[in-house]
């Protein structure tokens, strides 16, 4: 019989081993419980315990301590003989020190392979998210990805999203009649919430190479399962970037992995840590896709557990589907604390042996009140628990030591070189040179047919920064004049002129016109 992951067990005061079943490891679970009460190390055991199994692990490494996972764990100092006395205590009889296979990652390329994903990929709703755009600015950024899907226009990177945008802030009269009206303040504020995201380093999230999910479910020679740990220690300090990055990277997963139905381990495990960034101040569409896929992903073989202090961080809808769980301790100092502690003890499956909000309350660290799947998915009663010691070393990693894994790992070189290829960038300023020429050259040969004193009115309106003079001027020229002025503000060549000045393809003196062709015709 397969026993699944040892958690923790007894001891006098305490209640039965408790195991996870890899089985009904898909159906999701929660960490929770207050700063300092022992929620990294069961992320770390729980770590351990998939990869052993040879389950790969997705998890985010917030404080730097998890990085521990990728060396072996021994007993100095304070903690010298705490570990195996905790063993014994529990009935683990096994209990050694040893390494698990881990590959690190780095949306800043620092401390890990840089992981990448396009704009495209981002998808509009979690790039508003990400942006934090009103209703209003999320409209116009999803005309402007429809517009990109039309053209045939990869977006790759920032400066394609942004070279778009301005061509839709130039085009907007004729969008307008086809998808609504769009506001040029809506533009000017997404292009302001870009030029933050990329002072902030985001602008390194997006590009190519993109990451290849199939790297995240690479095993080793023995068959463990590897640890993909991002660095987010510095991702923290821009809280809506991480939420936003690991909500699309769980999307994908959804969107891409096929059903498997019920399999007798996980695919994959996901842990999601600090969780409640997810949720702080998220509009109903995506809580809304949060639920969607924790309900659906689990038939794609894919656990996801999330971490955080306290289980009202996380939405009912969401709460009520996480079947494993280990509750810390929680403090009730506050009326409010008071109230989430009974709202967290409701959560979980009465024992008659336990007074389980008095549990919760009095649990010291790394002790918890647990509640496992049992057989046929039926939760399991709530039992206090002492937590299993970690095998992996406890804490952060020597940056040599990181260093060298990094240059070890099978995926080393693969992410390093960012790929820069035609996308809705080049593709723009390749349209809009062109057209300048072409409407250089028609004037130019206009300007060589007209008589004399037309080709002197010619120049006056060409160079702008020199004064000549021209005829005075009559009815019959000032209707042909308001005619010429009418066409050469259309919208491609308003675009033109200022993406032109924009790139520094051509001067501003040049009067363009037809400028991305194909947009509005026939292509």
């Amino acid at each position: 019989m397969d026993t699944g992951i040892f958690i923790g067990g007894g001891g006098e005061d305490y209640g039965t081993a408790q195991h996870m079943l890899l089985k009904y490891a898909n159906r999701h679970g929660l960490i929770a419980g207050a700063t300092g009460t022992g929620k990294t190390v069961t992320l770390q055991i729980l770590a351990e315990g998939f990869s052993a199994a040879g389950v790969p692990v997705f998890l985010s490494d917030v404080k730097g301590d998890l990085a521990g996972l990728a060396q072996a764990g021994s007993e100095t100092g304070k903690l010298h003989g705490a570990f195996t006395a905790r063993a014994a205590t529990i009935g683990l009889s096994d209990f050694g020190y040893r390494a698990c296979p881990v590959t690190f990652w780095d949306l800043f390329g620092q401390k890990g392979h840089p992981v990448r994903t396009t704009v495209s990929e981002m998808g509009p709703l979690l790039l508003s998210r990400l942006l934090d755009l009103s209703e209003a600015q999320e409209g116009v950024l999803n005309i402007a990805f429809r517009v990109a899907d039309e053209e045939g226009m990869a977006l790759l990177d920032l400066k394609d999203l942004q070279a778009l945008l301005t061509f839709v802030g130039q085009a907007r009269a004729d969008l307008g009649l086809r998808y609504g009206n769009i506001a040029p303040a809506s533009i000017g504020a997404i292009q302001r919430r870009l030029l933050v995201l990329e002072g902030q380093g985001a602008d390194r999230l997006f590009g190519e190479p993109a990451l290849d999910l199939a790297d995240l479910f690479l095993t080793d020679a023995t068959g463990a399962g590897r640890i993909n740990i991002l660095a987010a220690d510095k991702l923290m300090g821009s809280p809506r970037l991480y939420a936003t990055f690991l909500l699309w990277l769980l999307s994908e997963l959804f969107e891409e992995l096929p059903e498997v139905g019920d399999p007798d381990k996980p695919k994959l495990v996901f842990f999601f840590d600090e969780a409640h960034l997810l949720f702080d101040d998220a509009p109903k569409a995506l809580v809304d896709k949060v639920e969607q896929v924790a309900r659906l992903i689990r038939s794609k073989g894919v656990g996801v557990y999330f971490v955080t202090q306290n289980p009202s961080d996380v939405p009912e809808t969401i709460l009520g589907q996480l079947g494993n769980r280990v509750q810390h301790a929680l403090r009730a100092y506050t009326a409010k604390d008071r109230t989430d502690l009974k709202q967290a003890a409701r959560n979980y499956r009465d024992n008659p042996r336990l007074d389980i909000e008095t549990a919760i309350r009095e649990v010291g660290t790394g002790e918890a009140v647990t509640s496992m799947l049992e057989a046929k998915g039926i939760p399991g009663m709530a039992e206090r628990t002492l937590i299993r010691p970690p095998s992996s070393h406890l804490g952060p990693i020597a940056d040599a030591t990181r260093a060298a894994l990094i240059g070890l790992s099978p995926l080393a070189g693969k992410y390093d070189a960012v790929i820069d290829r035609e996308s809705a960038f080049e593709i723009l300023q390749a349209r809009a040179a062109q057209a300048a020429r072409e409407a250089a050259e028609a004037e130019q040969a206009m300007t060589a047919q007209a008589p004399e004193p037309a080709r002197e009115f010619t120049s006056a309106r060409r160079y702008s920064g020199t004064r000549v003079m021209s005829a005075p001027a009559t009815p019959a020229s000032r209707a042909r004049s308001s005619s010429s002025s009418s066409r050469s503000d259309s919208v491609g060549e308003a675009f033109a002129k200022s993406f032109a000045r924009q790139l520094g393809t051509q001067s501003g003196r040049a009067i363009v016109r037809g400028v991305l062709g194909g947009l509005f015709r026939s292509r």
